[in-house]
């Protein structure tokens, strides 16, 4: 079993330290997030505003010394802010490229129901290959590339909902909800003690996030527990109230995922309960109910733990 460097279990802890100086009462929502981002993937986080989503975004950006961008999307944002474009220079008789918005470590999509389906897919297209295509020509983005993307929830006036492929894209679908009574008291008091997002460090760099997610990808699985995690994943797909349940990609997801929370844990092999802890998370917006379940008033959360419950949880653990 691979054995994991200490620092890299206190580099992390000190990326989330950063973060929950400006991120108040949110801790769990910090991991989450976090764990995303070691396990490659994508941040969607649907909310309604005034609840932190972009300044979660920009912390992690900071803590880490990403290079990050944002655009804040509405209908008139064209594909090509977001790809780049080229431009004729006259001096030498060339079209030279423009870089878009998404040529950096960290961009931030803000609203991203707010603009056309067409612009959308151009951002999904980029995340899915790692590279942009302008004028025949591919370019690969930054590496590490992260997107966080944040929504309005549905009914918010002028979104558009992403529709279920484009929303397969994302690795983790989260919201950060009400801060409680005493978090809303301090943040009252002093929005955080006064800090702001620029005075969160740099205690990590780029180089090193990918150094650390390299040794996620070295977590160790038992079979057990894959066939657990597969288990949960097919019974999205025959349960009566899903008419369409997880997809191979969403099976990836959870895989990733649940190594990052192990590592999270100071651990180099998964349990189950890393991936019973994220699979809500990382399942709900790959789910469409039926005719049936919308009838009913049943939710997708309310699926998803009816699955948890089914499905016996095996005694492994390593």
């Amino acid at each position: 079993m691979h054995e994991v460097n200490q620092i890299y279990y206190q580099e992390v802890d000190s990326v989330m330290e950063q973060v929950k100086r400006v991120i108040i009462g949110k801790e769990e929502c910090v991991r989450k997030a976090m764990a995303a981002i070691l396990a490659s993937g994508h941040i969607l986080i649907d909310d309604i505003p005034g609840v932190g989503k972009t300044t979660l975004a920009l912390a992690f950006s900071n803590a880490m010394a990403l290079e990050s961008k944002r655009i804040q999307f509405t209908p008139d944002v064209m594909p090509s802010d977001i790809l780049g474009f080229s431009m004729y220079q006259k001096q030498t008789g060339n079209f030279v490229y423009q870089p878009g918005a998404v040529m950096c470590n960290l961009f931030l999509g803000d609203e991203i129901n707010r603009t056309s389906p067409k612009t959308q897919s151009a951002l999904l297209e980029v995340m899915e290959e790692n590279s942009v295509t302008v004028d025949g020509i591919t370019r690969s983005v930054p590496d590490p590339f992260i997107v966080i993307a944040t929504e309005n929830p549905a009914g918010s006036i002028g979104t558009q909902m992403l529709p279920e492929s484009q929303l397969d894209r994302f690795m983790l679908c989260m919201t950060m909800g009400y801060p409680d009574l005493e978090d809303e008291i301090a943040i009252a008091k002093g929005k955080g003690n006064g800090i702001s997002v620029d005075a969160v460090e740099a205690v990590i760099s780029a180089k090193e996030l990918i150094n650390i997610r390299n040794e996620v990808e070295e977590v160790f699985i038992h079979d057990k527990v894959y066939r657990y995690l597969c288990t949960l994943v097919q019974a999205t797909r025959e349960n009566s109230y899903i008419e369409l349940g997880i997809s191979p990609r969403g099976t990836i997801a959870l895989t990733r995922m649940a190594k990052a929370m192990a590592f999270l844990g100071k651990r180099n092999y998964v349990i189950p309960e890393d991936v019973a802890g994220i699979f809500m998370d990382v399942s709900a917006h790959r789910i469409l109910l039926n005719a049936k379940a919308r009838a009913g008033h049943i939710s997708v959360r309310d699926v998803l733990e009816q699955v948890l419950e089914q499905i016996k949880m095996p005694a492994a653990k390593k």
